[in-house]
């Protein structure tokens, strides 16, 4: 409850609070108080990011709190600022029944959380968990942060929503543990289904097509032509799994609101786009092709040429300064997302993947974009609105997240983010054409859809091979393309809908079954205990050793996604898991070998790390402390260490060693 409390306070008097004076003033505020929260927050995160990255710098992490102190004190002591604190009261008010809507799916997606995260124990919950909480430890206590699971890396990734849980951290005293597995994303996530319903009532015209937008971003994906085989068009699913999209997404979708309005407000758009260089590497290349299509179309337009060259800039302060020139294995790989379906496919596994023909990889493309345009299909309907600037922005981006789908390829399949990064804008743009085309015949409308979903139903029950599954589409495609040809093409688009209709019922009520699966326990249960020792025992700066490299064991193949030893010890390790390390993505060829089978970068520095815990000595212990700097040692059960080092703590899983002398 101490948290909660802490939490919820720190939240919204520290973050939300000044978040949302700054966007009344400098942006001109929104058309209702939900919009002014929501954006608020989201520049609140960008300042209080901005702010704790010197902070922690210069070893005072609790300065992240001055800016907002003297927000909102200058708020309180401007006579000509104290009207922001109440806002427009000429404001437009939410109605009643959109504000239930978007507060149903918001009360959904805490359900799905509660099923599917809360109710998991932290050694059964989703891999990459663990990595992300060993970067908040990281950034937490160091400046400028290196990979904590590998002594020296530079850690060329996107961490500034670590940061904002680190601030969290000091700030309230809350448990990282607590952070990443718990509360951080909760009001990312509420906001960001604000924004796209703000969003899509600003392009719409309406509420309605508000609520539409936040509908088909949240619960509309493509049909399952094939159990087992899924052509992705993403979902926004991925809230707790990946923290970094979460962030990216709350801070863009101001940027898009902003850029969609007549008023730019140039400072703020200047901070969220700065926030984005380290939130997520996906959105400002999507906002950049936007943009650009944008000048293209229209014309070299002073509202749009200055957003494009602020773009440019972060863009290139994120390559150089966040990753480094790194680009931790994104690659330009034509057809990558179809080759690795196609694998699935047709059961071809590496290396012999990599010299698959183009041929199948072209047609499972094209069957790709047909299940995108059964949830997008509405944008065909936008007609001469296309044109209009903000439209086409939307529209810009979208295009760049198929294109990057079809044309980039990572060795985790990281370019999917492209697409989850563009659905909501996407879906805005899609009930836009809705709109634009709405007379025409309702009943042939809902029919439509009735069909749509008939088909999709009968081609899952037919038990057939081959190309005969795609029969029931091809005999309504014929009567699709008929009215589309006499214009009625709202018709079209609600039977493309209802193609993907069953597929999204199943996944919607899936999110919110109970988990029955059993997860296996893959960190020891006296883990956290040992790592927490630790931590309250060591120094920022002690470097620790660990024998714990593999998720597995026992596996022939390492998978080196092992993160927990500095994740619940917050301390850097001088090996431990290697697998999500630019010197491991960047070596990795695609299709030819996974990731996960790539070996560590310096097979020396593991082979004397090892030699410790396997072979135990006063010479190889001594090297590791002399040439490494490593105090402490990590392990498990290992009575032969004792005689090297000193023992400090045991439990019945876990064990912790100081070197002699230290």
């Amino acid at each position: 409850m101490r948290d909660l409390a802490a939490f919820g306070a720190y939240a919204g008097i520290g973050v939300a609070l000044p978040g949302t004076l700054l966007w009344r003033a400098l942006a001109g505020g929104g058309r209702s108080a939900a919009e002014d929260v929501a954006a608020g927050l989201a520049l609140g995160y960008a300042v209080e990011v901005l702010a704790y990255i010197p902070a922690r710098a210069a070893g005072v992490p609790l300065l992240v709190l001055v800016p907002h102190m003297i927000v909102i004190g200058t708020f309180i002591a401007v006579p000509g600022l104290r009207r922001h604190w109440r806002g427009d009261v000429a404001k437009e008010r939410m109605p009643g029944w959109c504000a239930w809507a978007l507060a149903g799916v918001v009360g959904y997606l805490i359900t799905w959380s509660t099923l599917h995260l809360y109710r998991v124990p932290i050694a059964g919950a989703y891999v990459d968990m663990p990595y992300h909480l060993a970067l908040v430890g990281e950034i937490k206590n160091h400046l400028p942060p290196t990979l904590p699971t590998v002594l020296g890396e530079r850690l060329s990734y996107h961490w500034f929503v670590y940061a904002e849980m680190a601030a969290t951290s000091w700030v309230t005293g809350i448990e990282p543990t607590t952070l990443v597995y718990r509360l951080s994303t909760l009001p990312m996530m509420a906001a960001m289904v604000v924004l796209v319903a703000v969003i899509g009532r600003r392009l719409g015209g309406r509420w309605g097509a508000g609520v539409a937008a936040v509908g088909v971003t949240y619960f509309l994906f493509g049909p399952v032509l094939q159990e087992g085989v899924v052509f992705p068009s993403r979902s926004m699913f991925t809230a707790w799994a990946s923290p970094t999209q979460t962030f990216g997404a709350l801070l863009f979708a101001p940027v898009v609101l902003l850029l969609a309005g007549r008023r730019r407000g140039w400072v703020v758009l200047a901070l969220l786009l700065l926030a984005l260089t380290g939130a997520k590497a996906t959105f400002l290349p999507l906002l950049l092709a936007g943009l650009v299509l944008v000048l293209v179309v229209r014309g070299l337009r002073r509202e749009w040429a200055v957003p494009a060259v602020i773009t440019m800039v972060c863009l290139l302060v994120a390559h150089l300064v966040v990753f480094g020139r790194g680009a931790q294995g994104m690659a330009v790989a034509p057809f990558a997302t179809m080759r690795a379906l196609w694998g699935v496919v047709a059961g071809v596994r590496m290396p012999e993947l990599a010299s698959v023909s183009v041929g199948p990889l072209v047609v499972l493309t094209v069957v790709h974009l047909f299940c995108l345009a059964c949830v997008w299909g509405g944008v065909a309907g936008l007609g001469a609105r296309v044109l209009d600037p903000p439209v086409l922005l939307l529209v810009g981006i979208g295009l760049a997240g198929i294109g990057a789908v079809v044309l980039l390829g990572h060795p985790a399949d990281s370019q999917l983010y492209f697409l989850e990064s563009a659905r909501p804008y996407l879906s805005i743009a899609a009930v836009c054409g809705v709109l634009a085309a709405r007379r025409q015949p309702l009943v042939l409308v809902g029919c439509m859809v009735v069909l749509g979903a008939g088909a999709a139903v009968v081609a899952s029950a037919v038990e057939v091979s081959g190309g005969a599954v795609v029969v029931p589409y091809l005999v309504l495609g014929v009567g699709a393309l008929v009215l589309w040809r006499r214009g009625f093409v709202l018709a079209v688009v609600a039977l493309l809908a209802g193609y993907g209709v069953p597929a999204s019922v199943r996944e919607v009520v899936g999110h919110v079954m109970p988990d029955e699966e059993r997860r296996e326990r893959l960190i020891p249960k006296g883990a956290l205990e040992a790592g927490r020792w630790l931590r309250e025992h060591s120094s920022p700066g002690d470097v620790v050793a660990t024998d714990l490299h593999c998720r597995f064991p026992g596996w022939r193949l390492c998978d080196s996604r092992h993160f927990w030893v500095s994740g619940f010890s917050e301390r850097r390790v001088l090996v431990e898991g290697w697998g999500y390390a630019e010197s491991t993505q960047s070596r990795t060829e695609l299709f030819v070998t996974s990731y996960l089978g790539v070996p560590f970068a310096d097979p020396a520095r593991l082979a004397a790390n090892d030699a410790v815990f396997r072979a135990p000595s006063t010479e190889n212990v001594r090297h590791l402390a002399r040439k490494y700097g490593v105090k402490w040692l990590f392990t498990g059960i290992n009575p032969e260490l004792g005689e090297f080092a000193r023992l400090r703590f045991r439990n019945a899983t876990s064990s912790v060693y100081q070197l002699a002398g230290r």
